[in-house]
């Protein structure tokens, strides 16, 4: 009706969203949007975002951690990342390797079962009571020999220490102990929504300090950007909102002299959305990818081209949309149980009013 105000479209899909990978449904409708108009139009999507910067994006890789937890084993495992060309790489030596150090923590370590919240509960209430300097002294060995093992000429960077598992003062303890190694950056150090934690560690180290894969659109970076809690910021736009607010959040932060890292562990479709972003980012610094060690990963998509990665790197596709399409056999010779292709949906066909209520079902 004349006279009668709509909210937008992404406002009002926005509001199903949430930190976490509970901003997955609301990212990837996004996503498919802007590939469905850049398809239409006949252009790139990084078009769609202002253009691009670059023609190629770095990629560092995530590197699964070893069955035995020694400095050797992790060393291995980084070099063999190496070894495929890359020149940025992560690995996590979490405080599992400390496990069979006598001495290494004070207290038993719990079994760790990852509840909805663990990533916002208090730092110090995680997995063990106390490291000790003999525990600090063993992680510091393990980078150590990392470092030594693949050299200078690669970034390295470190992960998984902001489930709880270390208090503020132990985080920057443990950060005195790495900085000899020229890490790129310690990431997510404190639970993902602890700003204030955030900055007290950033401000009193030495090594950069990456974070941000679990907040959601630009308002909960906002805080972290103002108050420079960050180093850099690290987005993972399957949870941040999608492309373009994405975009919207690394802009922010370059105002700031904050650069962004991009989080990424998902399908072919996730990562040509995730290049085409970094594409169009200034202050772009690398892309993560979790899918090397996946067999089926290439066969999801059609129109990637191969080797998609080299030295390192990956082209941006030129190509209308995000340069893919689905490869529905592919898909469906992958599935895991009970998951179902392109199952029936009506109960989404009529929307409701009012808030969500845990006894209610959408489909009633």
């Amino acid at each position: 009706m004349p006279g009668t105000a709509r909210m937008p479209c992404s406002s009002r899909i926005k509001q199903f969203g949430n930190f976490g990978r509970e901003g997955g449904g609301v990212s990837g409708i996004e996503i498919a949007l802007m590939d469905l108009i850049g398809k239409v139009y006949g252009i790139p999507c990084y078009q769609l975002l202002g253009g691009k910067y670059r023609d190629k994006i770095r990629i560092y890789a995530d590197t699964p951690e070893p069955d035995e937890p020694t400095p050797k084993a992790y060393a291995e495992r980084v070099l063999s990342r190496k070894e495929m060309g890359l020149t940025f790489i992560k690995f996590d030596a979490r405080l599992q390797a400390l496990e069979d150090v006598p001495g290494a923590m004070v207290g038993t370590r719990t079994k760790f079962e990852y509840p909805i919240n663990a990533r916002s509960r208090a730092a110090g209430t995680g997995q063990v009571v106390k490291i000790t300097q003999k525990g600090f002294e063993k992680l510091a060995e393990i980078v150590a020999l990392v470092r030594d093992t693949v050299g200078w000429d690669v970034s390295l960077c470190i992960d998984h220490y902001g489930h709880g598992y270390l208090t503020v003062k132990e985080v920057i303890k443990l950060a005195s102990y790495l900085e000899p190694f020229g890490l790129a950056w310690m990431e997510d150090p404190m639970p993902s929504l602890d700003m204030w934690g955030h900055k007290r560690v950033t401000d009193a180290v030495n090594v950069p300090i990456a974070g941000g894969e679990d907040l959601y659109l630009w308002d909960q970076f906002r805080p972290f950007i103002e108050n420079r809690a960050v180093d850099i910021i690290h987005p993972d736009l399957l949870t941040s909102g999608g492309m373009g607010e994405t975009k919207r959040i690394a802009d922010y932060a370059e105002r700031y002299g904050i650069p962004t890292a991009l989080h990424f562990a998902g399908s072919p479709i996730a990562f040509m959305a995730n290049l085409h972003t970094a594409a169009a980012l200034p202050s772009f610094v690398a892309l993560e990818h979790h899918g090397l060690d996946l067999p089926f990963w290439n066969d999801l998509v059609t129109g990637m081209e191969q080797p998609y990665l080299v030295d390192g790197y990956v082209t941006v596709p030129n190509k209308p949309g995000l340069g893919v399409d689905l490869n529905l056999e592919g898909i469906e010779a992958n599935l895991r149980s009970p998951s179902g292709l392109f199952e029936p949906t009506e109960a989404w066909n009529t929307p409701k009013l009012g808030f969500w209520q845990p006894d209610r079902r959408w489909d009633k």
